[in-house]
């Protein structure tokens, strides 16, 4: 057959074909063959939407959500709900609204000149006494008129002036920064040959912005290195906060997975969630709300199969876990010793004893590090780079923290972690002495957290914060913590004791106390509808700063 004829045989079939299809549409109306197409389209979208939403929140989560956000539409019921939540802030805030009265919204006419250091005096000693008493906190023991308050309040001032950003005039903090980065490397793993002999980072303002640079540098690595441009992480729920920040800022598909029967970050659970958008696994060592630190090394080894980053927490054992292991303690491998861990965050202002608002960023090699800064070329103002989200930077905190190092050496770091590593298994002996309560899976380091299969634990935390402790609140399960610091050495023995009569009290009379925020916390976390208690958090956030 020739290709004139193959031609001719082609158009007879489509003019029948087409001949057909006019016929069976002729029936129909033309703009409703019009339409049709449009709504086939719109259908099709709200069907995949639909089907993502249950692959992201799950059915149950989903149909729940579909299900208020119908109530809601009840005339009388949104208003109702709105009343009952602004009931509940309300109660959050306690008498905050009334402690703002009277606050400064203009500048005085006359300025107080150096009589403003006795308001700022008088204004101190209104706040809560913090000695010894809150979880976490305050990681400086002792006063702080003396010792190392006294010394890093003198580094800081000296330098308070000065602004890294200008490295050619103040090349001091340069120094002191640099130093203090590598230092703090050479703590976690930057010496052993398996991490490649690269590791390098930058300090940052908290453990916040250093896992937001963390997220951010593996996100866009691993955009240059595989090409993904819809990024997703996974993290357990034990993962801190800052992560959910980090995915809403930089637009990264969040997954949290539940941890495991010892409440680690479960491995095999993660392995499920990865795909072809994963670029980054969390570990946490340890994690806040436990004490307990995540398999880093099956974590890595999963990370290396897949080629994706691990960026591992190490804000709070940053400067214990590396001491207790020379102390003799079990620690597990947690540094860029481990194959494949990729980022770290440590802060330098918890176990440190640095300044607040002092942290470190660091990652296993250049290449990676490189996708954190932002260059400028096109700014009228001239050319432009910066290694943090912040341009201008305190240098007075990293002299601080410069100053915190070189102060205590390693001797003054082992026999700080000796203290508080001592008197955490003393709390956490004395909890298990106490029938009524349990401690939340094998705590690695300084964190200890209890609940109560037979107390209402937050009843027992309301107690506790009316004899002056302010201790941490958690959930999944409902427990409470407290973080230990050298400011809790001397009163373990008074913590114990509170502890201990307040369980009784809820024992013997149980049922809120007045003002106890109990029924907000044990409601918060029976809620199903996870989006109406992220609402209270924000009104209530609202309402204080």
């Amino acid at each position: 057959m020739d290709y004139s004829s193959s031609l001719s045989s082609l158009s007879f079939h489509f003019n029948s074909f087409r001949a057909s299809a006019n016929s069976f549409l002729s029936q129909y109306e033309p703009l409703l063959l019009l339409l049709a197409p449009l709504f086939s389209l719109i259908l099709a979208h709200l069907l995949r939407s639909f089907f993502n939403l249950i692959h992201e929140r799950g059915l149950k989560a989903s149909l729940l959500g579909f299900l208020m956000s119908s109530v809601k539409l009840i005339p009388g019921v949104k208003s109702y709900i709105d009343r009952e939540k602004q009931k509940v802030v309300d109660k959050m805030q306690s008498d905050g609204k009334s402690k703002r009265e009277g606050w400064r919204t203009e500048l005085p006419s006359t300025g107080l000149g150096t009589l403003v250091l006795e308001k700022m005096k008088e204004e101190k000693r209104k706040d809560v006494a913090w000695q010894g008493k809150c979880s976490g906190t305050v990681y400086i023991g002792g006063s702080e008129i003396d010792g190392h308050f006294s010394l890093i309040n003198e580094a800081c001032s000296m330098f308070a002036h000065t602004n890294p950003l200008h490295l050619d005039v103040f090349q001091s903090v340069g120094r002191f920064e640099a130093e203090v980065v590598a230092m703090t490397a050479a703590l976690l793993g930057s010496q052993e040959k398996s991490s490649g002999g690269q590791v390098c980072g930058n300090m940052t303002s908290g453990g916040t912005e250093s896992i937001l640079l963390a997220v951010k540098s593996s996100r866009d690595y691993m955009k240059s290195k595989k090409g993904i441009t819809r990024p997703e992480m996974i993290i357990p729920v034990s993962a801190h906060s800052a992560y959910d920040k980090a995915a809403q800022y930089f637009n990264i598909k969040l997954w949290r997975v539940p941890v495991n029967k010892d409440f680690q970050a479960d491995v095999k659970a993660i392995r499920r969630h990865i795909n072809k958008n994963t670029i980054l696994i969390v570990g946490s060592a340890p994690g806040f709300p436990h004490g307990i630190i995540d398999p880093i090394e099956e974590l890595g080894q999963l990370a290396s199969s897949f080629g994706i980053c691990l960026h591992v927490d190490l804000c709070l054992g940053g400067f214990v876990l590396p001491f207790a292991r020379e102390l003799g303690y079990p620690i597990p491998p947690f540094d860029f010793s481990v194959k494949g861990v990729s980022s770290i965050s440590v802060d330098v202002h918890k176990y440190g004893l640095a300044p607040k608002g002092t942290s470190i960023v660091l990652y296993r090699d250049h290449e990676i590090r490189k996708h954190q800064f932002v260059a400028v070329t096109e700014w009228s103002g001239g050319l432009y780079v910066s290694p943090t989200i912040a341009g201008s930077r305190p240098g007075g905190l990293i002299a601080g923290a410069w100053a915190a190092m070189i102060s205590l050496g390693k001797e003054g770091y082992l026999e700080n972690t000796k203290t508080i590593m001592e008197a955490t298994k003393r709390i956490q002996k004395g909890i298990e002495e106490i029938s009524e309560l349990y401690v939340v899976g094998r705590p690695d380091m300084t964190i200890v957290a209890f609940g109560s299969n037979v107390l209402d634990i937050f009843e027992v935390n309301d107690l506790m914060t009316s004899k002056g402790w302010h201790l941490n609140a958690l959930q999944r399960p409902n427990s409470i913590h407290i973080c230990v610091t050298l400011q809790h050495v001397p009163v373990v023995e008074d913590f114990l004791t509170d502890l201990k009569e307040s369980v009784e009290t809820v024992k013997e009379n149980p049922g809120p106390i007045s003002g106890g925020l109990a029924p907000i916390y044990g409601a918060a976390g029976k809620m199903p509808d996870r989006g109406m208690v992220q609402d209270l958090l924000v009104d209530y956030m609202d309402g204080t700063c």
